[in-house]
């Protein structure tokens, strides 16, 4: 007994040393992907054209021709470009049965008619390749991948290769993803390529929402008074028309982030089903949602920033003093107005609550935040919050019109206020959403969405039409 715990013990001293591991490539993403490799207890042999680089190469590691770097080790890790893969085609013998683990990417998505890894293994039929690595950067794996991604996907038609390539993923303090066979190949290299590909669409609508406004803004306040009044407010375009699109284009997004849902209640409502798949457009406008709300709160950011800088302008402190030194001259004062403040402070204290809302929306949405809660938790901040988001702020705005939609002095060239434009969506939005919380339009829809189906009429009559002749 003593015997066998005394062996245990030994064996248990001995460090557990790894395999050795081939890298063609002395580029940055190899030399990083080596570096990192050798930190973790592999023993790393580069295949290089020229073995004339000791500065580049990490310290412990060995240099060797392709040819003879690759006879050092079953998994080779393909570091080159696909432009370069030629020189493969004169080691097929010495690369049978090797893994061969391609982590190239393409200049844009689908530049070739098939995968980098498809082409690799239809170039070098006997070696069992598989995609990996293609999504981590030689960045991360120097910074230890703590600010980035550690998702790596896998893909290869030999199941006992991918494991292989997997453990040393995980090794490396990655998380591998399987992504099946070879055919996802064309999708892990499009990846890495992909803009912001849940953004595009948000940024786009914000982008085109504020110019549209801001050549509005420019027609009605500065064209306008420049030909019909001779005066000229074209400073207007620094600071005062900015922080006019800024809350607008702010209100008009987060509407837009409740109405897809809105619509999407209608559908089923009316299909009687939540089995029916909804519409393309609105499937991606659902999921882009999040997107729409953090570009939102980004342009609530700018407006809060603008209005905190407006005591400080130039322009506005001129027509304080002018107003006031027109009150001495005149000697009279005008008396309090009580309306007026209380317009005034209901405005401000509106707008207050409503962003502070509003970044607990943002703050909510982050993932950190979101993986903390669970999900009667996050619905009721996104949902009911949410909604009470959208009130304070749309009534923030409504308060700020007043009176002043009334007046016809306020539709230069006939044409409305841009906060009056702001306006229609979101009311729009809580009109609609006014109805759904009615009784008897959210009892249905809670059970449709709790799996209930409303059966068709024509199945109904057939089958109660069986339960006479039955009977």
């Amino acid at each position: 007994m003593e015997k066998n715990s005394t062996m245990i013990l030994l064996t248990s001293d001995v460090p557990n040393k790894k395999e050795t591991v081939c890298i063609f490539g002395t580029g940055d993403f190899g030399r990083s992907l080596g570096y990192k490799m050798m930190q973790c207890g592999y023993s790393i042999v580069f295949g290089s054209r020229s073995i004339q680089a000791p500065g580049l190469i990490p310290e412990g590691a060995t240099v060797l021709p392709y040819a003879e770097a690759a006879e050092t080790s079953d998994v080779i890790i393909l570091a080159v470009q696909r432009v370069h893969y030629s020189f493969l085609e004169n080691l097929g013998d010495i690369l049978r049965g090797k893994v061969l683990v391609d982590v190239s990417n393409n200049l844009k998505m689908n530049q070739y008619p098939e995968s980098n890894a498809e082409y690799l293994s239809w170039l070098v039929p006997r070696s069992k390749v598989v995609k990996a690595f293609n999504t981590v950067s030689a960045w991360a794996l120097q910074s230890g991948a703590l600010d980035a991604s550690r998702q790596v996907f896998v893909c290869g038609d030999d199941s006992k290769s991918k494991e292989k390539v997997m453990e040393i993923v995980r090794s490396l303090g990655l998380t591998p993803l399987d992504k099946g066979s070879l055919l996802a190949a064309t999708e892990i290299e499009n990846y890495p390529l992909q803009l912001f590909p849940m953004w595009k669409y948000p940024i786009y609508l914000s982008l085109a929402l504020s110019a549209f406004f801001f050549f509005y803004c420019v027609i009605r306040d500065v064209i306008y008074s420049h030909v019909e009044k001779g005066k000229d407010f074209s400073f207007f375009i620094a600071i005062t028309i900015p922080n006019r699109v800024c809350p607008i284009v702010a209100l008009i997004l987060l509407a837009l982030v409740y109405l897809p849902g809105i619509f999407a209640a209608i559908l089923q409502l009316c299909r009687g089903t939540k089995y029916s798949r909804f519409p393309d457009w609105l499937d991606q406008w659902m999921l882009c949602r999040k997107q729409l709300g953090l570009v939102a709160l980004a342009y609530a950011f700018l407006h809060v920033l603008y209005t905190l800088v407006i005591p400080i302008r130039y322009y506005v402190r001129w027509r304080i003093n002018s107003y006031v030194l027109s009150q001495v001259f005149n000697n009279k004062t005008d008396p309090f107005n009580y309306a007026n403040g209380w317009i005034s402070d209901s405005y401000v204290a509106l707008g207050i609550l409503g962003f502070f809302l509003f970044v607990l929306l943002g703050i909510t949405s982050l993932p950190s935040v979101s993986n903390s809660v669970n999900w009667r938790e996050f619905r009721f901040v996104q949902s009911y919050l949410g909604y009470l988001t959208l009130v304070l702020c749309t009534a923030h705005t409504l308060v700020y019109g007043g009176k002043r939609f009334l007046n016809t002095a306020s539709y230069p060239w006939f044409l409305p206020a841009a906060y009056i434009l702001s306006l229609i969506i979101p009311c729009i939005v809580l009109v609609m959403k006014f109805f759904l919380i009615f009784p008897c339009i959210d009892r249905p829809l809670t059970n449709i969405r709790q799996g209930w189906e409303r059966k068709p009429k024509d199945l109904s009559q057939k089958n109660s039409s069986y339960c006479r002749s039955a009977v």
